[in-house]
């Protein structure tokens, strides 16, 4: 793809972004990512040859940016316990940039058809969520890792739905510290801790 093609692809797909995002896939025409994005009609059909193409390319790009956000909210923290709760600090972050628009994910989801590309990408992003989720809960040794990751994976979707109505911060923190809870009754204390507990 020439530099002049991925310019046009990156334009059409954050316009796209930010009309999504904010009201939804049905609420956005092509018509409207067009104006947004200042590329004519044809070019953008030249990359993209339905709207559900589109959304399921803008969901894809999500799901990066999504995943790497969350991932580098995780390795703040030194202990792999510690990851699965920092990681709701990616929320926190996304809250103070924009406020809460819902997940992306879980409105393509209700939005798209069944049978839709969109809908394909929003289950992609699941999965992909969920094994990161897994391989972090197994790092943590996890007395079952599978229901923790489900578990936090819920709290997440949880969080943005809830924020969504709300607009308020403090859902975050609620969501956060049930992540605390469910972590700390399912993993060890890390042995310096036992230790430590020994000597009080």
């Amino acid at each position: 793809m020439t530099k002049r093609r991925t310019r046009s692809v990156d334009r059409i797909l954050e316009a796209a972004a930010g009309l999504f995002y904010e009201s939804g896939i049905r609420g956005v025409g092509v018509d409207d990512v067009v104006a947004a994005s200042g590329v004519s009609k044809s070019t953008l059909y030249t990359h993209f040859r339905t709207k559900d193409d589109l959304v399921a390319a803008y969901l894809a790009r999500t799901d990066v940016a999504w995943l790497e956000q969350l991932q580098s909210a995780a390795q703040q923290a030194a202990q792999p316990r510690d990851r699965l709760v920092a990681l709701f600090d990616a929320l926190s972050d996304a809250f103070d940039r924009h406020g809460f628009f819902g997940c992306p994910f879980v409105s393509a989801g209700v939005e798209a058809a069944l049978d839709s590309a969109a809908r394909q990408a929003t289950l992609h992003h699941v999965k992909r969520r969920y094994q990161w989720l897994l391989e972090l809960s197994r790092e943590a040794n996890a007395t079952d890792p599978e229901h923790l990751a489900g578990h936090l994976g819920l709290l997440i979707d949880g969080a943005l739905a809830t924020g969504r109505l709300t607009q308020s911060r403090s859902v975050v923190n609620a969501a956060k510290s049930s992540a605390r809870a469910a972590v700390l009754s399912q993993t060890p204390r890390p042995t310096r801790q036992k230790e430590h507990d020994n000597d009080v």
